[in-house]
């Protein structure tokens, strides 16, 4: 097995994980199989008890595992499955250290950071990196390792030690260190300055390890007498120093390791110059160039409660994108505050509230997603009840499908005292439930998570059109309560459908309403396995619907077409009729760990 550690210095949010993504799918593209593991140094055992404000989103795994946002990446960028090992954390190592003290595994030793710690993490990683990710037997060739933080942190210091002497154990040649770092220009001077990446270099070596590629984060390409000095002062051959600069779109960033000979660096260190062919990136190519070029454009109003941060909603981003390219459509997300759209915001801050309105109204579609508390739930009802009035397409995912259940049953069904329990434990009309295997005293891991089967009860509904026709689909859930099944007889008489059910028929996963030209909501959440080449069906349906495609997307799914641009983006062209659900797009504006900001004029990273 053969490693490659990517560390950060000088500041947070460089991009680390899209950095350890791309050298993945270069590596890849040459040949090898590769795997990802992702450290965190933070004490909690996962990331599912974090607020999206603290820690970006939660990315939920096939196994159930509450992880952290970068191996949403990894899986995006390599198309692999990870498990709930590869996200590493402080206070899972610990956990594991201590459960084995309280059994007396450790002999009446002393239990101490070096060695039993440090051990631990290098075990986990050994063991972890052999596990096969890309559905073929046998391990991978190449782990990538991402190491949280920034060099220098105290969390990180246990790791780091492991690191260091994981490096020496493994052996010359097994192990490649990767390290990002950032290259600053003073507007005062317009020089690059060097001085920073130094500084963060000497303070790794003083921890024991050596760099021996550099990834210097800069607006602009680096000046050859930069490079030279860096290459002087932090021992790295010139050759082995790369520039990520900003870019048009994050599919760029293979292309900008490719271009400069980073793999070819990577191979060497390892010991695989055999494999030091030109990467087959061509399908990148050609999605990169497919998306500079996109001009018509769709706008999705996002009615959140996490607006305030983009990477509360990244893989909810990462899926529209997906789907918009898969359109041919230049997407355009409006962030709205769904407590702004609420009465007594238009008392308190009548600007926010009008703003909020003409948002949504102006949106060519309406996006509800996940979460959690009861702050400004009333306003993503109104959402859900303007789309379904007005006929605009709606996707509702989790609590954006249990609300819409709750508004039609207020408005359509004149049960206005319906809600979810949730939300009001004594509710009369009580549309959504609490699931009766869930925890109420213990709130890390006791939700419904994890890939979950949903069978669909009509053939001819949009939803089962989009998945191609399929019987059932797998999807990745994340959710406390649920559709009351006592009242699906009469949301369906009413003209709500329940098309999706789980496999006891008592668990509701999809609705529709037949009569609207797309209302869709999804207990499960489509977007953690939306892929550049596979976009999510869902998704794919929202952006169409919006875009004035969908009954073209409809009859190519049903005409079994549904991967036209397989080959047209593997020759580097393409053709811009409609649905092709096979290839899309995630933009950013240089690497900042692929986040996306929305100003209504277009999305930037």
């Amino acid at each position: 097995m053969k490693y490659v550690l990517v560390t950060g210095g000088v500041v947070s949010g460089l991009g680390k994980g899209v950095t350890a993504s791309s050298i993945g799918v270069v590596l890849k593209s040459c040949g090898l199989r590769i795997t990802s593991i992702k450290i965190d140094p933070y004490l909690n055992t996962d990331a599912g008890t974090m607020s999206p404000f603290e820690h970006g989103e939660v990315f939920v795994l096939d196994d159930g595992g509450e992880v952290d946002l970068d191996l949403g990446n990894y899986e995006r960028f390599l198309d692999i499955k990870l498990t709930r090992d590869n996200n590493i954390t402080t206070g899972k190592i610990y956990q594991s250290v201590l459960e084995k003290e309280r059994k007396g595994d450790y002999l009446g030793k002393t239990v101490q950071v070096v060695p039993h710690i440090t051990n631990a993490i290098q075990e986990w990683i050994e063991r972890v990196a052999m596990v096969p990710v890309d559905g073929k037997e046998g391990p991978a060739d190449v782990c990538v390792i991402e190491l949280g933080g920034t060099i220098g942190d105290i969390e990180s210091m246990p790791f780091i030690e492991a690191l260091g002497q994981f490096s020496y154990r493994v052996g010359p040649g097994n192990f490649c260190l990767v390290h990002v770092s950032l290259v600053p220009v003073l507007n005062v001077v317009g020089e690059q300055k060097t001085k920073p990446t130094q500084h963060s270099v000497r303070g790794l070596r003083g921890l024991g390890l050596t760099p021996n590629i550099l990834a210097c984060r800069s607006t602009k390409e680096l000046e050859e007498n930069v490079k030279e000095k860096l290459s002087q002062f932090c021992h790295v051959p010139a050759a082995n120093i790369v520039t990520l600069y900003d870019v048009s779109n994050i599919w760029r960033i293979p292309l900008l390791l490719r271009d400069q000979k980073a793999h070819e660096a990577i191979l060497k260190v390892l010991n695989l110059e055999s494999f030091a062919r030109e990467p087959k990136l061509d399908e990148w190519v050609a999605r990169a160039t497919i998306f500079d070029a996109l001009q018509d454009t769709v706008r999705i109003a996002m009615v959140g409660k996490y607006t305030g941060l983009s990477d509360s909603y990244l893989s909810v981003l990462k899926a529209l994108l997906h789907a918009s390219v898969d359109c041919r459509r230049k997407l355009v997300v409006d962030w709205v505050a769904s407590a702004d759209l609420e009465d007594s915001t238009a008392l308190e801050a009548p600007d926010s509230y009008k703003a909020a309105w003409n948002s949504l109204k102006g949106a060519d579609g309406i996006l509800v997603p996940g979460g959690f508390g009861d702050r400004g739930v009333q306003g993503k009802i109104l959402a859900a009840k303007f789309a379904r009035e007005n006929n605009v397409p709606y996707l509702g995912i989790c609590l954006g499908m249990q609300l819409a259940v709750v508004e039609f049953a207020r408005n359509v069904m004149n049960l206005p005292e319906a809600n979810s329990t949730e939300f009001d434990p004594n509710a009369k009309t009580p549309c959504v439930i609490f699931m009766p295997e869930g925890s109420k005293t213990h709130m890390g891991g006791t939700m419904r998570l994890g890939s979950r089967r949903t069978f669909f009860e009509a053939v001819d509904c949009k939803s089962a059109k989009l998945y191609g026709n399929v019987s059932y689909v797998d999807e990745r859930h994340r959710h406390r309560y649920e559709v009351n099944p006592d009242m699906v007889v009469e949301f369906e008489n009413a003209g709500l459908q329940f098309v999706g059910k789980d496999e006891t028929g008592r668990r509701m996963e999809i609705i529709e309403i037949p009569s609207h030209q797309y209302f869709v909501g999804a207990q499960f959440h489509p977007e953690f396995k939306s892929r550049p080449s596979k976009p999510s069906p869902l998704f794919v349906g929202l952006i169409a619907a919006s875009s004035g495609q969908l009954d073209r997307v409809l009859q190519g799914c049903c005409n079994g077409h549904v991967n036209p641009t397989k080959h047209s983006l593997s020759n580097g062209s393409y053709t811009s009729p409609v649905h092709q659900n096979g290839h899309a797009k995630k933009l950013a504006n240089g690497l900042s760990n692929g986040t996306f900001y929305a100003n209504g004029n277009g999305v930037h990273a």
